[in-house]
């Protein structure tokens, strides 16, 4: 499998109508990226506190009838086009009095929510606030209007939020505590897990990510630093202080450093589709979990392997605190995640697949492409062929077929399409689409 670029490439500077605009801000940085359940949507978020929506359109021009019966040919030549749809501000830069903090507007996750009467709903959520919004066609013109806010449920920053298969609730995860909510309460939320210990001193790990098994409303996983995931039950307890399943994988014996710890936590965890499976992303590897065996990941994945004798340099710099996201495709069968120098790295994950595939988000992906041998393993599919070199500078490293990679570029943030092999990917204010 290949995959190419779509003609679609949507630069924020471009959105603000200045073409000439070479040099942008930080506050146009894309943090975030989602596609609705149905992919006819995608939604971005940026650090400047903004959301902006975008909608397929080949779709609509090659409907009805004639779309089946030109489907083989269609679905052959022609790939899934996004135009630019709407935009609003999100979130605003606050000021908390009481604890002399600064809450910044930068946009952390975004969900979208069960659509009604032809209006788009979606949560949003920076550090410390989550808000629900709705999207409508007024005239010629789309309107986005916040219906509720929650606010002031966490002491800690938000690093997940999650709708359940119900349609009613959500989830909202911080480092000690989850929180669920029913959409149409704003004011009240049930803490359903507590990490805090009584002694902030006896902390040994924080939760990472959180995320709600896709059709099992009363199921839901969270990950935590030590590298662990835990399976909860809501039906079990009214507060979920004990796990149903703990996956994690043991360290040999005597394999220890003072890194381990550090990149063995995990930033980023998805259900598949069907929901058996759940895949996370540690700085290093990319893991795939069946729920139905706690030992250890049916595979891994290496991605910065090569990494492994900078990480004294990446501590220093704070790059091996870095947080990837991951995904998977539709049908289960490929996993993807970033990594530096803007490239993006899918992997084939069903049995005996040795597809591994680097491509770089830029107009020209091929140009970085890394070149994996068939004989690979999944497991071990970039091991072999990537490695670390020492420069001079403290932001550039080598690998084994000379390519430079830049750690003050990287990406870290991508979704791939509900239903097909699409894959959209965040790099710095730019947003680009992938097809197979």
């Amino acid at each position: 499998m290949g995959f190419h670029i779509c003609v679609v490439t949507v630069c924020y500077c471009c959105l603000q109508g200045n073409l000439l605009r070479f040099v942008f801000s930080a506050v146009d940085i894309i943090s975030a990226i989602e596609f609705d359940k149905s992919g006819d949507h995608l939604a971005t978020g940026d650090r400047g506190g903004r959301v902006v929506l975008f909608e397929r359109t080949d779709k609509k021009e090659h409907g009805g009838n004639r779309r089946d019966l030109e489907k083989t040919d269609y679905s052959n030549s022609r790939h899934p086009e996004f135009r630019y749809k709407t935009e609003f501000q999100s979130h605003e830069p606050e000021f908390d009095y009481l604890k002399s903090l600064e809450i910044e507007e930068k946009i952390i996750k975004i969900r979208w929510c069960q659509t009604a009467n032809g209006a788009l709903f979606l949560l949003s959520t920076n550090d410390k606030t989550i808000k629900y919004w709705k999207v409508t066609s007024n005239e010629t013109n789309l309107v986005a209007r916040c219906r509720r806010v929650y606010a002031h449920a966490h002491d800690y920053h938000i690093n997940s939020i999650s709708n359940n298969s119900d349609g009613e609730t959500f989830i909202s995860a911080d480092d000690l505590r989850i929180n669920l909510w029913n959409l149409e309460i704003s004011n009240q939320s049930f803490n359903i897990v507590d990490v805090k210990p009584a002694n902030m001193e006896d902390l040994t790990e924080v939760i990472t990510s959180a995320g709600f098994h896709p059709t099992h409303c009363h199921t839901l996983a969270y990950s935590c630093s030590k590298g662990s995931i835990r399976l909860i039950d809501l039906r079990q307890s009214a507060l979920c202080d004990k796990h149903s399943k703990l996956f994690e994988e043991q360290d040999a014996p005597g394999s220890g450093s003072f890194f381990t710890e550090i990149i063995a936590s995990i930033s980023d965890i998805k259900f598949g589709k069907d929901g058996r499976y759940i895949l996370s992303r540690d700085y290093m590897t990319l893991k795939l979990w069946d729920i139905n065996m706690d030992s250890g990941p049916v595979s891994t994945f290496q991605v910065h392997e090569y990494l492994r004798p900078r990480l004294c340099d990446l501590y220093e710099n704070d790059s091996i605190f870095d947080k990837f996201e991951c995904c998977l495709s539709g049908d289960g069968q490929r996993v993807a995640t970033g990594s530096y120098s803007n490239l993006f790295r899918v992997f084939g994950c069903h049995p005996g697949s040795t597809e591994a595939t680097t491509l770089e988000a830029s107009k020209n992906p091929m140009r970085r492409q890394v070149q994996t041998p068939s004989t690979s393993r999944p497991s071990r599919s970039l091991s072999s062929i990537t490695r670390a070199v020492r420069r001079g500078g403290d932001s550039l490293g080598v690998d084994a077929n000379g390519n430079s990679f830049d750690f003050t570029t990287k990406l870290l943030h991508l979704a791939w399409h509900p239903t097909e092999n699409s894959l959209a990917c965040a790099a710095a204010n730019s947003l680009y689409m992938y097809y197979a």
